[in-house]
């Protein structure tokens, strides 16, 4: 059976003192910590939107940079690739980053994921992205700032954070109860086909209406409610698993420790003919659609 959990977001935010976990901060805790020293990285999904718009200092690490075209589309660089894009930002092994971008923590969130997975833990996402960093009083330029490339050393790739199409297969073929396959596109998507087994949990589900990130609290209340302990091991996907990426990083400030991204996603899966995919059951209840960026 495929289960379905689909939250309509209340017009709140989450500025009223909410506690985001340990990898999300607030705007003004980010400009805090970007004072006493941390880099502050635009992960805007293309160089003319930096070009256009960014925060004074921030340096550009666009979606591109840290994604390859094999062997599916977006599919996460290796490891000499990632080194040679944290030295050309001016990141250090010991170098805090913030991350921004200004597509609903989707960018951010597939920044941050590629950084922890190749062993740079020392990251922070803001919720809001730009438009909250904004709002706290940040300063916008179009000036490129001076880079000093560093030197960087990464670590082999974690498979803790990372699933294979192998890693989905042994889970259908091999279930383990304590294992969830979470789908994170829209319902439309999910309507049209999805892997079997999985919970639809959108990635906007994540967020409230100003584009912020929900609170831990409150992710772990929602997630819970869709059978999905803290405990388990999650691994989520999309289409090619940059929304995925965002749930990941809300799932991890969240408290779960035992989350994954399937990084070839539906695109890889429904590329296989041999690969089962499974359609909503008739009469299934209704759900309701998100605007997305389809990645």
């Amino acid at each position: 059976m495929i289960s379905v959990l689909v939250i309509g977001v209340t017009g709140c935010t989450a500025g009223v003192n909410s506690d985001l976990g340990e990898y999300i901060i607030t705007a003004q805790e980010a400009l805090e910590k970007v004072e006493a020293g941390a880099l502050l990285v635009d992960a805007q999904n293309s160089a003319e939107a930096y070009q256009e718009k960014h925060l004074q200092g921030a340096v550009s690490i666009t979606r591109n940079m840290v994604m390859t075209s094999e062997p599916v589309v977006n599919s996460l660089i290796d490891l000499e690739t990632f080194e040679g894009v944290m030295e050309a930002a001016g990141i250090a092994n010991d170098t805090e980053v913030i991350i921004y971008d200004n597509n609903k923590t989707m960018d951010s969130g597939r920044l941050f994921w590629t950084m922890v997975s190749y062993g740079h833990d020392n990251v922070k996402v803001v919720s809001g992205g730009l438009e909250a960093l904004v709002a706290a009083g940040a300063t916008v330029s179009t000036e490129v700032p001076e880079v000093t490339p560093s030197s960087y050393t990464g670590t082999p790739l974690n498979t803790d954070h990372y699933a294979s199409i192998d890693d989905v297969i042994d889970q259908l073929n091999y279930p383990d109860p304590n294992t969830v396959i979470l789908d994170t596109r829209t319902p439309e998507e999910f309507e049209a086909g999805t892997i079997p087994t999985s919970i639809l949990i959108p990635f906007t589900e994540n967020l409230y209406e100003d584009g912020t990130m929900m609170p831990a609290q409150q992710i772990r209340i929602m997630y819970k409610k869709a059978g999905i302990e803290e405990d388990d091991t999650v691994i989520a996907y999309c289409k090619t698993s940059v929304r995925a990426a965002q749930t990941f990083v809300a799932l991890k400030s969240a408290g779960y420790e035992n989350v994954k991204v399937y990084d070839g996603a539906y695109t890889e899966w429904e590329s296989d003919p041999a690969l089962p995919i499974q359609l909503p059951e008739e009469n299934e209840a209704p759900v309701i659609s998100n605007e997305q960026d389809a990645s």
